[in-house]
């Protein structure tokens, strides 16, 4: 399980895990979603939020965000299906461009300050923690010195965007015959929430208004759905749990996940989440216990990609890149377009400062960006070509890995470093420029 950050993520402060397991479930969870909304399967990406609370939220119509709590907290796979469907919801509604302009709109400092009290709010639920509750307080500081007239058709608007991205997002259901079961449990869990105070919701209430009337509908319409008392799938139940057990073991303090994965159940998900919380907890035999846990899986089932690529990653993390590398491969084998198995295979490889194993990595790496331009594998590759000493283009690679990062003025500096040594009309000079020419939006 690894750390990176996107761009527009990182624009709003936003800390990204990525990981292939889990966003292969959430992709097969939301395709079929997007697709029923006439949204492709290309064009929206599901982004990971490392926040133990339960929320999900769109900023604008090209990435989903959901918390890894949410996956956490949901009990089947309908549950996140149906919130990843309320979220398409505001996507197809275009809610936050309306959002947007209706703040154009009016360029007076009260409004614009009102504005900027429900951004620290939304603000704080996604930060979560002690800087949620300065956030949020600072929030209701702002808007209650502005014009409540305005907040009141302001918040009004947004409470009907939640009602029109439930019934949207219950029609996607419907559409690609799922039940709507899952989406009525979530919001009924929150329900009890509108009547305490802003601290003291979770993020996804502040951040999703509920009515009873929006309640009462919303439950008239799952209710009444031919699919309505339609289940997920076996299989599918399996992989959901494996998820939220991978979760517990990497995220959780290993005695929480043995009380709640216990030695007496001897379920695929326990053992998973028992084995990653052994490595985690250290001391004599934790390495050798969390690779036998996952050497009994793997014997169970071996064409699981994702317990040989957790084998992988704990052994690197255990600085034993030689011992991680068939582990990698056959995860890679198994999983061959897996981009970010194809760079934590190249980061073992390059370990290894062989000049045959840094060519191989560098050949993963480009076939990783081809599938995913993520910052990880220009990092690497960047590694790659300080090894071969070949400056310009591992510079190249740093300003690419700053840029998707998001931090623009060290991406310009990298850039500027290479330009003078690349070959002019290059694709690395190219993207070079770029960078170098790139005026952030205002």
């Amino acid at each position: 399980m690894a750390s990176s950050i996107t761009m527009p993520a990182a624009a709003q402060g936003i800390p990204l895990i990525r990981d292939t397991e889990i966003e292969n479930l959430l992709k097969d969870y939301a395709s079929p979603i997007f697709r029923a909304a006439g949204l492709g399967t290309g064009r929206i990406t599901v982004r990971i939020v490392q926040d133990e609370n339960f929320n999900a939220f769109v900023l604008d119509g090209r990435n989903v965000f959901i918390n890894t709590g949410t996956i956490s907290q949901a009990e089947t796979p309908n549950e996140v299906i149906g919130v990843l469907a309320h979220e398409t919801g505001h996507i197809t509604g275009g809610h936050m461009a309306a959002l947007r302009s209706r703040i154009k709109q009016d360029q007076s400092r009260v409004l614009l300050a009102q504005i900027l009290g429900i951004g620290l709010m939304v603000a704080g639920g996604v930060a979560g923690g002690d800087s949620a509750n300065e956030l949020g307080s600072a929030g209701q500081g702002i808007m209650y010195g502005g014009n409540q007239l305005f907040m009141r058709s302001l918040l009004a608007e947004r409470r009907q965007q939640e009602s029109a991205a439930d019934q949207a997002g219950l029609s996607f259901l419907n559409a690609t015959k799922q039940s709507g079961a899952g989406m009525l449990t979530t919001f009924e869990r929150f329900r009890q929430q509108e009547y305490i105070s802003d601290a003291q919701k979770t993020a996804f209430a502040r951040s999703h208004p509920l009515s009873s009337e929006r309640l009462a509908r919303l439950r008239e319409l799952a209710v009444t759905s031919p699919y309505f008392k339609n289940k997920d799938s076996p299989q599918l139940q399996l992989r959901h749990d494996l998820v939220r057990a991978k979760l517990a073991g990497y995220m959780e303090r290993p005695q929480i996940v043995y009380n709640r994965y216990p030695a007496s159940d001897n379920s695929l998900p326990a053992r998973y989440a028992r084995s990653i919380a052994r490595y985690f907890q250290g001391g004599n035999g934790g390495l050798e216990g969390a690779l036998a846990g996952l050497d009994g899986l793997s014997r169970e089932r071996p064409n699981n990609p994702y317990f040989w690529e957790t084998k992988g990653d704990l052994l690197m993390r255990s600085g034993k890149p030689r011992e991680a590398i068939p582990q990698l491969r056959q995860a890679l084998k198994l999983l061959p377009d897996a981009s970010l198995i194809q760079v934590q295979l190249a980061s073992a490889l390059l370990m290894l400062d062989d000049k045959g194993a840094i060519n191989e990595a560098l050949s993963l790496l480009r076939q990783s960006i081809t599938i995913d331009d993520n910052s990880g594998a220009y990092r690497q590759m960047a590694n790659a070509y300080y090894k071969l000493g070949r400056q310009p283009q591992a510079e190249a690679m740093m300003a690419q890995a700053y840029f998707l990062n998001g931090d623009i003025k060290k991406a310009q500096t990298f850039a500027k470093r290479a330009q003078t040594k690349l070959k002019p009309g290059t694709p690395e000079w190219v993207k070079n420029d770029d960078i170098i020419n790139y005026k952030p939006q205002t």
